[in-house]
């Protein structure tokens, strides 16, 4: 039997499963030249050499002891391939494999589709000017510097070297004639091409250059190609996946329908106890197949997400496999919600009103020193969170982001004063789906019917007006990517339904039902009077705006009760 393809297949890992499809590929008429590293053990070796020893047409070349990134490869490669050519003087193509290989097809179509395209040389081929996917900031470098130490089992030697190198500004003579080129290492070369390079009269001087290269089992035949093939089309036939950290993807039992709609020849890497995928691509396939072009972009678009979703993740959400640093977050939370400072000194029972206005979910305060005040009385929320503050406070942010993340669909609300825990000020103020209002000063309302002594109030006061106008600053600084409204007591109680109206057509803009009633405003008598006393004793209030030095602050307007939108 004579076959136009053979293939060469570098093993090291799961014999068994490189055994059975060499037999799949010598069955088809396919001479296989198998190398097996020379560290597996004799045992090993014996057993997969005694499971081929019934087809002739597989043979073993030399051992060499590989390592990832080193010569090795090429070397072991090399030696393969010269006695696959030299062995099978009828093949036109050489397809190189690993054992973690499997055919996704079957072999005949893969002769076919060479057989249309005999003079085509299947290899990755590109400049180090046109690569975006090398890993390790090594492009042009691995050509002009020497890799004598294993990046794997000599870090520390491989970067002291590569740091040498680079201050004494050594660089090394390219060989004349060759222009580096880098690609996957797995390639379909035709008889021509490969003996041009493996008889090449400059091998021994190509050899010595590449030999110090790194990674030169991506850069050898990629480059030397170039020279030798009269077609290259710059592609593998083999389906390979890489992650962000260039680390090549396995495939698994639920990959086998992805692996189909790709239309590949072949795939790496398997996983080799995906014993569905190796009964599904192993067993004889029906006659009259779709006989398509291998597409992997048909896959590109599932792969791209997977890198993405690792090296993004999904906006706010914080996982052990995925903590980001900080401001380098995919979205510090993951939707919309609100805050609302002040609202609750001001308005009473001003969470049961905004529940009603906007339909979702209002909380209390959320930061209390207390306890956590979640919607209902709640002391177990979304997620198992506690209403425990020193589970709170053990990482406030984690609390916030747990919370918005858990509630998904549902925009949450909260309360917040100067006397809360103020550990997220900072974050919520630079996250854009954070809707922060603020009223200054309603801090003060509590205060003035406190049953205190009025030096203890006025040190109070003193206090929240310091953590007050901390929190404002960052509200105004540069850096603040959320909705913020801020405005002075004296404002929002001169005219509250026109910030209310805004505030809940942005939470709730489908909305078109205008508000009617506002909240009910606390009892504000004698609050003039209260700020003109802390003036008295020394403490100048300054965030609540202009209140007269009068019984009743409030516009006469607001004396018969609640205000009402007037249209």
């Amino acid at each position: 039997m004579t076959a136009a393809l053979g293939f060469v297949m570098l093993c090291h890992t799961a014999l068994n499963r490189a055994a059975e499809v060499a037999r799949v590929w010598a069955a088809a008429g396919c001479p296989v030249v198998i190398h097996v590293d020379r560290r597996v053990d004799a045992a090993g070796y014996r057993r997969l050499v005694e499971a081929l020893a019934d087809l002739d047409i597989v043979s073993f070349s030399r051992r060499y002891a590989c390592d990832w990134g080193t010569w090795s490869l090429v070397a072991a490669t090399q030696a393969a391939a010269t006695q696959l050519l030299g062995r099978h003087r009828d093949v036109r193509h050489v397809y190189l494999a690993s054992g973690a290989c499997l055919p996704l097809r079957p072999v005949a179509e893969l002769i076919d589709y060479l057989d249309a395209r005999p003079q085509t040389d299947f290899i990755e081929s590109v400049t180090t000017a046109d690569v975006t996917w090398t890993v390790g900031g090594l492009a042009e470098e691995r050509f002009t510097l020497r890799f004598p130490f294993s990046w794997r089992k000599r870090r520390g030697l491989f970067d002291f070297y590569v740091r040498l190198q680079r201050r004494l500004g050594i660089r090394r003579q390219i060989p004349k004639g060759l222009v580096p080129h880098l690609g996957s290492q797995w390639w379909c070369l035709t008889r021509r091409t490969l003996s041009a390079i493996l008889e090449d009269p400059d091998r021994a001087r190509h050899d010595a250059y590449f030999r110090r290269v790194w990674i030169p089992d991506e850069s050898y035949f990629q480059t030397l190609a170039r020279l030798y093939s009269t077609r290259i089309e710059s592609r593998s036939l083999t389906l390979s996946k890489f992650d962000v950290q260039g680390k090549p993807h396995t495939f698994y039992d639920d990959h086998l329908q992805l692996l189909r709609r790709s239309d590949c020849f072949v795939a790496r890497k398997i996983w080799p106890q995906a014993d569905r995928l190796y009964r599904a691509f192993l067993a004889p396939q029906p006659p009259g197949s779709a006989r398509a072009e291998p597409n992997p972009g048909k896959i590109d678009r599932l792969f791209a997400k997977a890198v993405e979703r690792r090296t993004r993740g999904r906006a706010g959400l914080y996982m052990q496999s995925r903590f980001p640093l900080q401001d380098h977050e995919n979205g510090k939370t993951c939707a919309p919600y609100s805050v609302f400072h002040g609202f609750s000194d001001l308005f009473e029972n001003f969470d049961i009103w905004l529940s009603k206005a906007v339909g979702g979910r209002v909380h209390g305060h959320l930061f209390a020193p207390g306890r956590v005040e979640f919607a209902g009385g709640e002391t177990v929320f979304n997620g198992a969170l506690s209403d425990s503050t020193a589970l709170r406070d053990y990482n406030p942010r984690a609390f916030l982001t747990n919370l918005v993340w858990n509630t998904r669909g549902e925009r949450q609300c909260f309360q917040f004063s100067p006397r809360d825990n103020q550990a997220c000020n900072w974050f919520v103020a630079t996250d854009p789906n954070a809707q922060i209002s603020v009223i200054t000063g309603t801090w003060a309302a509590p205060l003035s019917r406190a049953n205190m002594n009025f030096s203890d109030i006025r040190k109070e006061a003193a206090r929240l007006q310091r953590i007050e106008t901390e929190h404002v600053r960052i509200l105004r600084t540069m850096y603040v990517k959320a909705r913020v409204r801020i405005w002075t007591m004296a404002e929002f109680v001169e005219n509250p339904m026109e910030p209310l109206q805004a505030i809940v057509d942005e939470i709730s803009p489908r909305s078109t039902r205008p508000l009617t009633e506002a909240p009910k405003l606390v009892d504000l008598a004698g609050f003039g009077q209260f700020l003109q006393s802390l003036k008295n004793q020394g403490m100048m209030p300054t965030l609540m705006g202009d209140f007269a030095v009068t019984d009743d602050p409030q516009p006469p307007a607001r004396e018969h009760g609640r205000p009402y939108l007037v249209r």
